[in-house]
């Protein structure tokens, strides 16, 4: 098997805590040969942390000295598509952090390219690595479920808006809540269904808390600068009547902390995603089973080692460029069509 030579787009802490540890877990099929960011020294900095040869300020750099196999994307939204764009030119592989970009026409765009070039775009979706969701799929093909045909799906946060960072900026991030929150439990909602476009979108975005200000608990914000979501909702039906009922939130008054979590309902059972429970009928009766030892694993090391594997020509289970197209195009409906 052949090593690719990776580089890292980005020197914030989601390639910090998440992708590098998780490549440098993989050596035997990548190698970290570079860090890029626009502010060198920070580039530098995460690169000596961690071993890496290079750090560079500019990609154009980047792709003249180390010519990299893979880039893996870790930059704000906004920069997704440019960025992706450019590494598929230079022919190689891409991991890009969600959600895939900021408009419709942008992840196709990406997807286009992927398919032009014959390299693998792959998003970090990293709740389909989960035993939970794995345990699901197995349900599902074992046909323990029926037909799903309706799914609920929230990722909730009280008074998590991120006192960080640029999530607040629109122009930067294109969203708030369904953007950074919202897309990780629709992913496994369209997963769950195999991945369907809806011929109904109907969605509504609030903006409440976020405006007005209060008490935080991810830090302090500034909402006279606050440009985005603070919570959101949308149903969604699909040709077959199957549908899906989604919302998100940094900041909602409700009473846990943070809740996020799946429920699908089937025609022969029924379950709810964490921690996971099958709801059905046996022996003539109503049942819930519970599974109480489910492996706890690293989300992160299992997506990296999907995405790889989709490189290599192997089945995988990381999210594709089209499945990525598919999901900015319903974001955006949700947003169009939010009155």
């Amino acid at each position: 098997m052949s090593i690719f030579k990776a580089a890292i787009i980005g020197g914030g802490n989601i390639a910090d805590t998440n992708h590098i540890p998780a490549l440098k877990q993989l050596a035997e099929q990548v190698e970290l040969v570079a860090v890029c960011s626009r502010d060198l020294s920070k580039a530098r900095t995460l690169a000596d942390k961690h071993g890496i040869a290079h750090a560079f300020a500019d990609t154009a750099t980047l792709y003249r000295e180390c010519a990299p196999d893979i880039v893996v994307i870790c930059t704000p939204n906004y920069l997704h598509h440019p960025q992706t764009m450019e590494a598929l030119a230079h022919n190689c592989h891409v991991f890009c952090e969600k959600p895939p970009a900021l408009t419709a026409q942008d992840a196709r765009e990406m997807a286009k390219l992927a398919t032009e070039k014959g390299r693998v775009l792959a998003y970090n979706f990293q709740l389909r690595q989960t035993s939970e969701w794995e345990l699901l799929m197995r349900c599902k093909a074992d046909g323990l479920l029926g037909d799903i045909y309706h799914i609920k799906a929230h990722f909730l946060r009280r008074r998590g808006i991120p006192g960080w960072g640029y999530f607040t900026n629109k122009a930067m991030q294109g969203g708030g809540a369904l953007m950074d929150l919202g897309v990780h439990v629709l992913d496994l909602a369209l997963c769950a269904l195999d991945y369907p476009t809806p011929d109904q979108v109907l969605g509504n975005t609030y903006d409440f808390i976020g405006k007005a200000g209060g008490k935080g608990l991810m830090g302090d914000w500034n909402p006279a600068t606050f440009e985005v979501d603070d919570a959101a909702t949308a149903y969604l039906s699909f040709p077959n009547k199957a549908s899906i009922m989604l919302s998100a939130s940094f900041a909602l008054n409700t009473q846990q902390d943070k809740d996020r979590n799946l429920e699908l309902f089937g025609s022969k059972g029924g379950v709810k995603l964490f921690p996971f429970s099958l709801h059905t009928e046996l022996a003539g009766e109503l049942a819930d089973v519970q599974f109480p030892y489910l492996e706890e694993v690293d989300i992160q090391l299992k997506n990296t080692a999907a995405f790889l594997d989709a490189c290599h020509g192997k089945p995988s289970t990381v999210c594709t460029a089209e499945q990525g197209a598919i999901l900015q195009e319903i974001v955006e409906r949700i947003y169009q069509s939010n009155r």
